[in-house]
């Protein structure tokens, strides 16, 4: 590969993880995640939904959430403070998963999306605008109870230094018109999808994704059991325009890293011009 391809082809890593009760060794184990992804020459480092905290209540998230703060200093947002400083560290773009911001209704939490430069800067922020809830038997979920949607007119677009790229959230991916609004580089999603709906669903849906879109899929997610009795799916995954499948760990922690040619996208574009047949109907 040419430096000019080079250049135009950001490495990207998936942390993947099995986080539990404990927000500092979920931090810590972050921190490593984050460490190795840098190592290998990763970009740009993705952590997935609740990195910080798998609670042994849904309410647990309450106790955690921090007031907003694009500078944030570690005695008063140490979650935010932890992720600014982990991209300062490695000279990364560090998208945080998911943290629990403070939002107007005391009994709930805004599920928050991060992005911050290598610098430190806050580049980007995404609140969870879909609430998951699903009734099977004694497995049920229902987010709206703690959590607060985001607003519908918030733009879910980090403008990085390769091109746009969309964040979402793990419900958001079963909302084709979400992701349909936007041309992107990529679309990065961080979630902790249930075992249960990700056997049936989780790659069948990033796929779909990636080939109507024809642009890159990054999924990063939660994979394993963990301490709350909770099973998350993993199979953290990058694909491509094409809907191929360039890189999978299925469960377990661990770290899963790709490049994404700018150029790929536009050779999909090209030879299968979908997006310019498209029609709008009113």
């Amino acid at each position: 590969m040419s430096d000019e391809n080079q250049a135009l082809a950001p490495v990207i890593a998936c942390v993947q993880m099995v986080s539990g009760t404990s927000v500092l060794d979920n931090l810590a184990r972050a921190a490593q995640g984050i460490l190795q992804a840098a190592q290998k020459g990763a970009q740009i480092v993705v952590l997935p939904e609740y990195f910080c905290l798998m609670g042994a209540h849904d309410r647990d998230k309450l106790a955690i959430a921090e007031p907003f703060n694009p500078q944030p200093e570690p005695q008063h947002a140490p979650i935010q403070a932890f992720l600014r400083e982990q991209a300062m560290a490695h000279g990364v773009y560090l998208i945080g998963g998911t943290i629990a911001l403070r939002s107007a209704d005391a009994a709930k939490v805004l599920n928050t999306c991060l992005v911050y430069a290598p610098s430190g800067a806050l580049e980007a922020r995404y609140d969870k605008i879909h609430l998951f809830g699903f009734q099977n038997g004694a497995e049920s979920y229902a987010e709206a109870d703690t959590i607060e949607a985001g607003g519908v007119s918030q733009n879910p677009i980090w403008q990085s230094p390769w091109g746009n790229i969309g964040l979402a959230v793990c419900y958001d991916l079963r909302f084709p018109e979400f992701f349909r609004q936007h041309n992107v580089l990529a679309w990065v999603l961080v979630a902790a999808f249930t075992h249960t709906t990700g056997q049936a669903h989780w790659a069948v849906l990033l796929r779909a994704r990636a080939i109507e879109n024809q642009c890159y899929v990054v999924a990063c997610g939660q994979g394993g059991l963990h301490e709350n009795g909770r099973h998350t799916f993993g199979h953290s995954m990058v694909i491509d325009a094409w809907g191929v499948v360039q890189t999978e760990l299925s469960e377990g922690a661990g770290v899963v890293i790709a490049p994404l040619p700018v150029g790929r996208n536009e050779r999909v574009r090209t030879s299968l011009p979908a997006l310019r047949h498209r029609v709008i109907f009113s």
